[in-house]
This record gives structure tokens, C-alpha cells and sequence, in this order.
């Protein structure tokens, strides 16, 4: 699917909906740069994003988060990118109105039966899960639900792979439908 689509594209959603592999999947297809932010900080700092939480703390890590999206976004002039972001980015409402200024935000959503088939994959590189019951993380999936509800596009991606997936997404730039 050829098309062009001039302007930054931002994925956001809760962790696992599959914001990097489909971020990498529609960069591809649109021949625009891909930027994980997380991946960005890893980088940085030398070390996993589990190992930054157990290391320094939530709050020095969504400080770091912070810096590199307002840099990514603002001042390394993005332009026209796909970029992707770490689930509880948009905890942060400075962070939010920055992604929502400079870049079209589609929030991925993901069922919570789809995302639970997916749990056991995840637990391990999201620290956030390490030690949470099922119930914890059910009130988690549901608090941050309300924190995407700031965005441009929603896409709904179960079901679908990273392929399907973005095809979604620029369908629903072409004709503005979601």
C-alpha cells in the first residue's frame, strides 16, 4: 500500500498493544524514519528500561521519558516520522499536549482478553507488571485507558498483525474515518 502521509505519526497505547513492531511496520511503508523512544533511552543510558526502574526509580525514569519525547518531538524536529511511545508516557499531561501539538497521535487499542493473551510475554520486560496480581493489572489497564483518550485516531488491533495492523492506520488517514 504506497501513499504518503506528511507529517509525524505518534503511537500510543497501553504496553504490549504493539506499538514498536507496528510502528516499524508502517514506517516501513510510508518510507519515513521510525523512532522508539524507549529504545532511544536504553541507548542512552546502557541499560534496560527494567533495570532504570529498579536502579533509579519510576520517577527519574518518566523524567528521562520525558526529555527525550519533548526533544524527539520539539527541538530534533521529527518532521515527518513515526514514533512510538512507552505505555505510561501519557501519564504525564506536559507530555501529552506536547505529543498532541507536535505529531498525529493514534492510540492503539487493545482488548483486555486480547492483551491478557499476550501477559506472559510481557511480564518480564515491563516493570511495571513485576509483582502485580491479575486484578492490579486489570485496574491498571482500565486507569490508563482514560489517559489515551487524548489522540487524534484510535485504531483497534486485535486480532491483527503489525502488517494488518498499519494498513489499518493509514486507511484511517485516507479517509479520516477513525
Amino acid at each position: 500500500m504506497a501513499t504518503s502521509i506528511d507529517e509525524t505519526i505518534l503511537l500510543t497505547g497501553f504496553m504490549g498493544s504493539g506499538k514498536t513492531m507496528i510502528g516499524e511496520a508502517l514506517a516501513k511503508k510510508l518510507n519515513k524514519p521510525f523512532a522508539d523512544i524507549d529504545k532511544i533511552i536504553e541507548e542512552k543510558e546502557g541499560m534496560p528500561i527494567k533495570d532504570i526502574f529498579k536502579k533509579e526509580g519510576e520517577a527519574a525514569f518518566r523524567a528521562k521519558e520525558k526529555a527525550e519525547i519533548t526533544n524527539y518531538l520539539t527541538e530534533a524536529s521529527a518532521g515527518n516520522a513515526v514514533v512510538s511511545v512507552g505505555g505510561g508516557s501519557f501519564l504525564q499531561k506536559e507530555i501529552r499536549n506536547i505529543c498532541m501539538k507536535n505529531a498525529t497521535v493514534v492510540f492503539l487499542h487493545i482488548s483486555w482478553s486480547a492483551w491478557l493473551e499476550r501477559l506472559d510475554m510481557l511480564v518480564e520486560t515491563r516493570p511495571v507488571l513485576h509483582g502485580r496480581t491479575i486484578s492490579e493489572i486489570r485496574t491498571l489497564y482500565d486507569d490508563r485507558q482514560a489517559i489515551y483518550d487524548q489522540h487524534h485516531y484510535r485504531v483497534t488491533v486485535d486480532g491483527l498483525d503489525p502488517e494488518e495492523a498499519s494498513d489499518k492506520i493509514i486507511s484511517a488517514f485516507q479517509d479520516k474515518s477513525i
